[in-house]
């Protein structure tokens, strides 16, 4: 059995939140203020938020680079 990823959406929050690993890790900003990366210890991206999801809608197509840590 593959790993599982984590997608969890809160309507009411209008909230996206994808997680590749359940690791302990914080959330940084990134170019995008409605994306959010979550990082580990060591910088590895291990997902990643949308806030205002349904806002997305409006606008031009979402894209974002999340880079990997380099040690």
């Amino acid at each position: 059995m593959g790993e599982a990823i984590k997608v969890w959406y809160d309507k009411e929050g209008d909230y996206l939140e994808v997680l590749f690993e359940r690791k302990t890790g914080y959330f940084k900003e990134t170019e995008n203020d409605a994306v959010m990366e979550k990082v580990d210890n060591e910088g590895n991206v291990i997902g990643f938020s949308i806030l205002k999801v349904s806002t997305l809608k409006e606008q031009t197509p979402l894209s974002i680079e999340l880079k990997k840590h380099v040690a």
